[in-house]
Order: structure tokens, then C-alpha cells, then sequence
């Protein structure tokens, strides 16, 4: 009796530091994002929204239909196409029919899209350097694999 007694206290234990690591996650990333979006406003006059759309067409130099887009960054359409709006409007990106299906639309980075994301890349790495300074290697790479280990349901107790 008192073994399973002992075996739900460890298991509250552990549950209730498993709470408190996804509430310090999520203090974390709120803060390095309102970090970032700072930045982004004050260096660029841009938005987090907008850099994430352009570091995603910036990796694939091919282009991404609107819908390949949305799943990368994990936003619905709806909120893709306002930024992408904005981006072709600003001449950072384009649109272009698909040449084997004429109703499917691929953006693709423009030129001066390639040279603002390079330039704001730079500084992006930078500013996350700076602000996880107090950070060791060895922690960042923990950190790494903690993270991964809780995308993929394999968190080891």
C-alpha cells in the first residue's frame, strides 16, 4: 500500500515540475519574441509575421504554394495571404502561376526580398545570440533536446 502511495506523491512531484517547465517555456519564448518583434519594428519597420514568411521563401529558393507555406509556419491560409499580400506589394515577393497547374499559385522571393532577408538574417542570429547569452553550449544543446524530445511525444522521465 504504501509503495503505491509513494509511486502518486513521485508522480505529482513530477507532474507538477512538469507544469512549471511549460510555464517558464512559455514566459521564455513570449519574451524572446517580444524581443524580436522590437527589433524587427525598430531595425526594419517589419513584423515577426512578415520575417517568418520570408525566412520560409528564403530557404526554398523554388517558391511554396500558399498552402505548403501555411503548414511550415503552422498558420492557416487566411493569415499567410495578408502577409503575402503585403510582401508582393512591397515588391519582397512574388506570385506565379504553376506552369502544370495554372490554379495553383507558388510565391517565391524576389531579389530585393533575398538581399533584405540575408541582411536581416545576420541580425536575427545576433539578437537570439544576445539574448540567450547567459546560455552555455552544453545547456543550448540540452535545450535542443528537450525540446525535440517534447515534439515528439518521447519525453524520458
Amino acid at each position: 500500500m504504501d509503495d503505491i502511495a509513494d509511486y502518486h506523491r513521485e508522480e505529482d512531484r513530477l507532474a507538477v515540475h512538469r507544469l512549471r517547465l511549460w510555464l517558464q517555456m512559455l514566459k521564455a519564448v513570449r519574451h524572446v519574441e517580444g524581443g524580436l518583434r522590437e527589433k524587427l519594428r525598430e531595425g526594419y519597420g517589419t513584423t515577426l509575421s512578415r520575417f517568418d514568411v520570408l525566412a520560409a521563401l528564403h530557404a526554398h529558393p523554388e517558391g511554396m504554394k500558399m498552402s505548403e507555406l501555411s503548414q511550415h509556419l503552422i498558420v492557416s491560409n487566411g493569415n499567410v495571404t495578408g502577409v503575402v499580400d503585403r510582401l508582393v506589394a512591397d515588391e519582397l515577393a512574388e506570385r506565379q502561376s504553376l506552369s502544370t497547374d495554372r490554379r495553383a499559385i507558388v510565391v517565391k522571393i524576389t531579389e530585393s526580398g533575398r538581399a533584405l532577408m540575408d541582411e536581416m538574417a545576420v541580425n536575427h542570429r545576433g539578437w537570439i545570440n544576445d539574448m540567450f547569452r547567459n546560455v552555455s553550449e552544453a545547456d543550448a544543446a540540452r535545450g535542443v533536446s528537450i525540446m525535440l524530445d517534447i515534439r515528439h511525444g518521447t519525453a524520458r522521465d
